[in-house]
């Protein structure tokens, strides 16, 4: 089993900086969450686990196009002439 040992720095508000190698090995980008498991002797740092869609919230917010495609389109149009 091969075996890297990456270091950070905790600041005066407890946030630390993920190195580079693990924020790539975990496909982590700004805004991402991580989760901290505490296992017996040992603690995981992971990627947060998505619950749901993310934009589900969201929905229903631009209302309904009842005309389909042509009627997004000229909305479209509307926001780009503002």
């Amino acid at each position: 089993m091969e075996r890297n040992i990456y270091a950070g720095v905790v600041t005066s508000k407890g946030q630390v900086t993920v190195p580079k190698p693990i924020r790539e090995r975990l496909g982590l980008k700004r805004g991402d969450r991580i989760e901290f498991i505490a296992e017996d002797r040992r603690t995981v740092v992971r990627r947060a686990r998505v619950k749901g869609n993310t934009f589900a919230k969201y929905a229903g917010a631009l209302g309904t196009f009842k005309n389909g495609k042509k009627e997004i389109n000229a909305w479209v149009r509307g926001l780009r002439d503002e």
